[in-house]
């Protein structure tokens, strides 16, 4: 057990020579190899820089000119709304003398134009005169046309709405009209029973005169 003991420490104290002799040995056999790695190790470092090069390329934006550039107004547009702003002032006799004015045009402009002043006059007739043009205008496929067509599908869908509370407020009408007709022929009647009665109460007989009392001066006949 001594022996064993001294043998251990022994080996202790021998451990940390061992391990650099190893270490130097180890280090003399690497160097050819470092040698062949070098090169390799040395490109890298080099491709790693070059790496971030496209990126930084491609993350510059855009000028913000050219992103938030609005859309150029269109010309047919503007002219319509203009006169949409013209014709809304205008008085019915001016607005008659607009439409004798245009015609049935075949112009997309001037069928548009037309369509808003039938509009403006609020009939039921116009308004289905005015669906018509509005229909022939969006059915054309030219240039000019096209360019109209957003404002004359908006058109379409108000007329289109403005057509039905106008059906709406005349069936309301026929049927106030109908009820303050059955409500004279009723007072009609109401008049009639009262003229009858009328004529049967002249015809009766008057009533007859209530008999006079004896006088409160004459003098009760005294018992025998």
């Amino acid at each position: 057990m001594v022996l064993k003991a001294e043998f251990l420490a022994h080996r202790a104290r021998l451990a940390p020579a061992i391990a650099l002799a190893a270490a130097w040995l180890a280090g003399c056999g690497m160097v050819p190899a470092l040698e062949h790695i070098k090169p390799a190790t040395a490109a890298k470092p080099q491709a790693a820089v070059q790496a971030p090069a496209p990126a930084s390329s491609a993350a510059v934006p855009a000028p913000p000119s050219a992103v938030m550039a609005p859309p150029p107004a269109s010309e047919p547009l503007v002219q319509a709304l203009a006169y949409a702003d013209r014709v809304r002032g205008m008085t019915a006799g001016e607005l008659g003398q607009e439409v004798a004015r245009l015609g049935n045009p075949y112009v997309p402009a001037s069928q548009l134009q037309l369509a808003l002043v039938l509009g403006q006059l609020r009939q039921v007739p116009e308004l289905i005169r005015a669906q018509e043009v509005l229909g022939r205008l969006l059915a054309n496929t030219d240039a000019q046309a096209v360019a109209l067509h957003p404002l004359a599908r908006l058109l379409g869908v108000r007329y289109a709405e403005q057509r039905r509370l106008e059906d709406l407020l005349d069936k309301q009408n026929q049927q106030t009209r109908e009820v303050q007709r059955r409500l004279d022929q009723t007072n009609e009647r109401l008049e009639a029973l009262k003229a009858i009665e009328r004529s049967l109460t002249s015809r009766l007989p008057a009533p007859a005169a209530p008999a006079a009392s004896a006088p409160a001066s004459r003098s009760r006949p005294s018992a025998p």
